[in-house]
């Protein structure tokens, strides 16, 4: 069931029938993994088993056309989250939904990149402040409503680092910027468009709620060890607010690269709790580190040594180095391929070398940081998470509802058996 579902992904634009045969389950999802970024929402005409084995399936499978999906990233005026943006929105399913600080910047790319204007839509959005949080929230619904289309997609991509800072910089609600920006404005971001991505569920396959992570918030990883070493402590500073008295979620002296890393296990730990919750509703919440982009306008603050030894680093000593372009096809293929529809996995491409020395081009999904499994920190940082940003915090949820489709259900079954 996996091949022959894998085999129609990848060919799935080309509405023909996929006879699988002969062929390993690894390298038909490297050949989906490289093809196959498209629409989602497209319904099985039929599944035919002509063997009980897996080497002779077919599958024919067609797409809904009569709407398009709609993905937001915040974040996508640079980086990874541009590339991402482009490659949805330049293949004509998607209508990418730009959350942005600077709107002319995003525009100005996009319209270099010469994409069709009809495929993207930018919107201003601070994740520093809570209030322009809920305005963007608000102005988004109303233009889904206004051009009559769900929200399948929501892409947590947006992050701030100052490592050159000797002292703290606030939010406009008066919280540590990494923390307040990296997770608080997420953490709210995505609670307040859960409901919205639940309702597009039942259009096709599952919509997806995406954190981007980094390999520095696990001190167990090779770039993770390097200090300071992300640690969350037993949350002292966050269950003070974060303020001015107690910067860091540990409650310790401020550390501009820990509150970085440390934001990084929050976005880990949301994931986590928001799948746990969300998913039995209907909503794939993943997250995925795809590689280390050391040439990244994250790393701009750097001094000028750093800049040139990192992407050393990176590409001889990790093996993570990736450039922004295939970081950002990393995340459309998360947003966008079936391959990826695991709730609560955290996705990573292996370092290995593969024949003629390529990485890996499927994403593995590996097991988050000790710290961020810890229920009890876990629990705790979500619930006062949702405190601070003035939302009351959700219940998990046991209920696992049917499959709304048959090619949704053979995702589930594929992912049951790996």
């Amino acid at each position: 069931m996996e091949l022959a579902f894998v085999a129609a992904a990848a060919n799935a634009r080309c509405h023909h029938v996929q006879n699988v045969s002969s062929t390993s389950a690894q390298s038909l999802r490297r050949i989906a993994a490289r093809s196959f970024v498209a629409k989602r929402s497209f319904l099985p005409v039929s599944v035919s088993r002509r063997s009980e084995t897996a080497s002779s399936l077919m599958m024919t499978v067609e797409f809904n056309l009569d709407q398009k999906n709609v993905v937001v990233i915040t974040g996508s005026s640079s980086g990874l989250g541009l590339e991402a943006a482009k490659e949805l929105a330049s293949t004509g399913d998607w209508i990418v939904v730009m959350a942005v600080r600077s709107f002319a910047k995003a525009e100005k790319a996009m319209r270099e990149a010469n994409i069709n204007p009809e495929n993207y839509h930018v919107m201003s959005l601070d994740l520093a402040s809570l209030t322009s949080v809920r305005q963007f929230v608000d102005e988004l619904k109303s233009y889904l409503s206004r051009v009559r289309l769900d929200l399948n997609a929501l892409v947590c991509n947006a992050a701030v680092w100052y490592p050159k800072d000797k002292k703290p910089r606030f939010t406009a609600d008066g919280y540590e910027e990494h923390v307040g920006t990296n997770h608080l404005g997420h953490f709210l971001l995505s609670h307040l468009l859960v409901s919205d991505l639940h309702k597009s569920a039942r259009s096709g396959l599952s919509p997806r709620l995406v954190f981007i992570g980094t390999e520095t918030h696990n001190p167990d990883s090779i770039a993770g060890k390097v200090p300071p070493q992300a640690d969350l402590g037993q949350l002292k500073g966050l269950l003070k607010g974060l303020g001015a008295e107690s910067p860091m979620i540990d409650g310790k002296k401020f550390e501009p690269t820990k509150a970085y890393k440390d934001s990084k296990v929050c976005n880990a730990i949301t994931m986590k709790q928001m799948s746990d919750r969300f998913s039995p509703r209907g909503v794939v919440v993943s997250a995925l580190f795809p590689g280390c982009v050391a040439s990244s306008g994250l790393f701009r603050e750097k001094r000028g040594w750093f800049n040139s030894f990192f992407p050393w680093f990176q590409k001889n000593i990790t093996k993570q180095y990736v450039t922004t372009q295939e970081a950002g096809h990393r995340v459309a293929s998360v947003v966008a391929n079936p391959l990826y529809s695991t709730s609560g996995a955290y996705w990573k491409w292996n370092s290995l070398k593969l024949g003629v020395g390529e990485m890996d081009v499927v994403g593995t999904n590996i097991a988050i940081s000790q710290q961020a499994r810890d229920e009890e920190v876990a629990g705790l940082l979500y619930e006062k998470s949702a405190e601070l940003v003035g939302i009351p915090a959700t219940p998990k949820s046991k209920a696992m509802p049917e499959p709304a489709t048959e090619i949704e259900r053979q995702v589930r079954s594929a992912n049951a058996m790996r």
